[in-house]
């Protein structure tokens, strides 16, 4: 079997990596359901890439709406075969400045939503035989970040649940792996370097082995790699993309 005529879900699939990623997957053959919480925004970017592509609202903290989504897309497109847990905010502060609300929304949108998203679609990827999962993490998780304590913790959570996941669900045709990427341009990272709180992209790059910051194609790539049948024999791995830049 090949991609085509298989759906794949992408979560904050509206911009930035995960659109690359949706863009990607349906150029691979699936069709594929983007989830945002803009949804404006995630039909746009549906109609844009074209072709068995489908824009649905999620706030992927709501498993009301996950669940809707999730039913909207297996109507429209079919039973789900990959799931691309991507959707997630890294808001900056400094730990002893957190407050719990603070911690509790991002584990709220990017761990809790990942189990949403990810518990929500796996009984379709059981009863095929057949699937695949891919977290998008972070080099926060593995190196840590300051100022951004709750976002490493909430994407360490991630790497422990992708690993967790693998062994409960080897045996049912299922991988579940993890890609990390890091130093990646991305709408919201422009945003930050507007703001001056992080370097820009050129002073990024001079501590990069390969000489440039990442780019949504380079997550993609990764992410088609593991939705694809030739990664059958890879689950519960964490795929570092990072141009080099530390080992992870």
């Amino acid at each position: 079997m090949t991609a085509a005529g298989r759906v794949a879900v992408v979560t904050g699939g509206a911009a930035g990596i995960g659109r690359a990623i949706a863009e990607r997957l349906a150029k691979d053959g699936f069709k594929v359901a983007i989830l945002d919480v803009a949804e404006d925004a995630a039909r746009q970017a549906a109609d844009s890439i074209g072709g068995d592509v489908r824009g649905y609202r999620a706030d992927v903290s709501d498993r009301r709406q996950v669940d809707a989504a999730l039913a909207a897309a297996r109507r429209d497109l079919g039973p789900l075969a990959a799931v691309v847990a991507n959707a997630a905010i890294a808001p900056q502060r400094p730990f002893l400045e957190m407050t719990p609300d603070d911690w509790n929304r991002v584990l709220e949108i990017n761990l809790t939503g990942t189990f949403h998203v990810v518990q929500s679609a796996l009984p379709d990827l059981v009863e095929a035989g057949w699937g695949r999962v891919v977290l998008i993490s972070s080099s926060s998780a593995q190196r840590g970040a300051p100022r951004m304590a709750h976002y490493a913790a909430s994407k360490g959570g991630q790497i422990a649940l992708t690993k967790a996941l693998a062994v409960e669900f080897a045996k049912s045709g299922i991988t579940v792996n993890t890609v990390a990427p890091s130093s990646i341009d991305t709408p919201s990272v422009e945003k930050k370097r507007a703001a001056g709180t992080i370097p820009s992209a050129e002073d990024m790059a001079r501590f990069i082995p390969v000489g440039r910051t990442g780019r949504g194609e380079d997550i993609a790539a990764a992410v088609s790699y593991l939705t694809s049948d030739n990664a059958s024999y890879v689950t519960g791995q964490t795929v570092s993309v990072n141009g080099g830049s530390f080992i992870g």
